[in-house]
């Protein structure tokens, strides 16, 4: 297995096998401006600083300042042949047996950074975000709770993947708080509909892929093309204002239920670094899709173990209340993006597009309040008893983590977080 010279601890989402891209700015520097880097262990290698240094020399991105930006946009446009090529390179650089950079001090000095030292900001400039509902288990409950079990699915949901249009401009990075939304409702015993703070505030465990290469106007992605235009995968907690969506999503779907803010991690996780852990589909998709969602291959997934924790401001401990895996989807990635583009829309770098809620069959593995506490019927007891929620409370802060287990090292995402605000009218 190999290691890097930067002490990782077993436990760490961030070694080798990994080396995922964020935009950083660090907090004790003479150039605090934003720039590209790259987690190892507890710290982040700052990309711009190697280029600099002629690391980079011989190749595509080697004096463009392509990782001297506040975003990976122009670094995701130039294509997988060269991420993966950069990818090669800081490999080498960072292996354990390397000296180049390893006992060159003055570079070690300037291009390392502790994470405890450094501001992570969005990781693209998105121009667009697309939500799917590409959960079976999801759907399933969520069809069962408004329209019983008999209609749990509509019609359409086994055929292609469903999705909707969504709001990129509060995409917001992990640690930004979160304000319960106001709006306007109508319960089911309620004569008129009314305005005023929610009370239906959930959190939503999603993973969503940032779009690499795009595509023209007019010219659909293929599928068996698909994954090589997505660059990574983050964390995404798609907030959710359910009294508000129950009332407004007829007939067009979410609106102000959804627009409010959706909270991304800071590190996107390459799909090389993902490799290792592709697994084939473990949900057998009946009936067979359409051929323009049909692989050469068998359906892969990938085995991403997703955690969430709830912590209230009166108790300083988190508790985790869902555990689930990114193999719960039934829509693959490939496939979600060669629908998104079958009709001729381009994707641009920096899109955004997510999974929808990520459940499972079990409770414990359902990935929102809605579904865990099943529209509020079956409230949760936590912190030993002495707290309930139905749904999330001022001050509850909600911590989403996911990562893939190797021998002995993983593969993660680190964390994405977000404390909820109260309301102002």
């Amino acid at each position: 297995m190999a290691c890097s010279f930067i002490p990782v601890d077993a436990e760490s989402h961030f070694p080798i096998q990994n080396l995922p891209y964020g935009v950083f700015r660090p907090l004790h520097s003479s150039n605090c401006m934003p720039r590209i880097g790259v987690a190892i262990g507890d710290y982040v290698l700052d990309l711009a600083v190697l280029d600099e240094a002629g690391c980079f020399d011989n190749t595509s991105v080697s004096g463009r300042g392509i990782f001297a930006q506040p975003s990976l946009n122009a670094f995701m446009a130039m294509g997988h042949q060269v991420w993966r090529e950069v990818r090669s390179i800081l490999k080498r650089l960072l292996v354990s047996e390397e000296p180049a950079l390893r006992d060159n001090l003055p570079l070690r000095s300037s291009a390392f950074h502790h994470q405890r030292n450094v501001e992570m900001l969005l990781p693209a400039a998105i121009g667009d975000y697309t939500d799917f509902y590409a959960s079976k288990s999801h759907a399933v409950n969520v069809g069962t709770l408004f329209r019983g079990k008999e209609q749990a699915l509509m019609p359409n949901w086994l055929h292609l993947p469903v999705g909707y249009h969504g709001r990129a401009s509060s995409i917001v990075i992990s640690g930004t708080d979160v304000r319960r939304p106001c709006g306007q409702m109508k319960p089911p015993d309620s004569a008129a509909p009314f305005y005023g703070p929610i009370g239906q505030l959930d959190f939503e465990l999603e993973m969503g892929w940032l779009i690499g290469t795009g595509n023209k106007l007019g010219q659909p992605i293929p599928i068996d093309e698909a994954k090589e235009h997505v660059f990574g995968l983050v964390l995404v907690n798609d907030w959710s204002a359910r009294d508000i969506q129950a009332w407004e999503y007829q007939p067009l779907g979410p609106f102000l239920g959804k627009n409010f803010a959706t909270s991304i991690s800071p590190w996107v996780v390459t799909l090389e670094a993902l490799a290792p852990f592709r697994i084939p589909a473990v949900i057998q998709q009946e009936p067979a899709p359409l051929p323009y969602l049909q692989t050469k291959n068998d359906a892969i997934t990938f085995d991403i173990r997703l955690e969430v924790y709830w912590q209230s401001d009166a108790n300083g401990s988190r508790e985790r209340i869902a555990v689930s895996n990114y193999s719960n989807l039934y829509w693959t990635i490939e496939q979600q993006v060669a629908h998104h583009t079958v009709g001729g829309c381009n994707l641009r770098p920096g899109d955004l597009l997510a999974s929808g809620t990520i459940s499972g069959s079990t409770k414990e593995s359902r990935g929102c309040m809605l579904e865990l506490t099943w529209r509020g019927t079956d409230p949760l007891h936590l912190n030993s008893g002495q707290e309930e929620r139905s749904w999330l409370a001022d001050g509850d802060r909600i911590t989403m983590t996911g990562w893939c287990q190797g021998n002995g090292y993983r593969v993660g995402f680190g964390e994405v977080t977000g404390k909820v605000l109260p309301a102002t009218r």
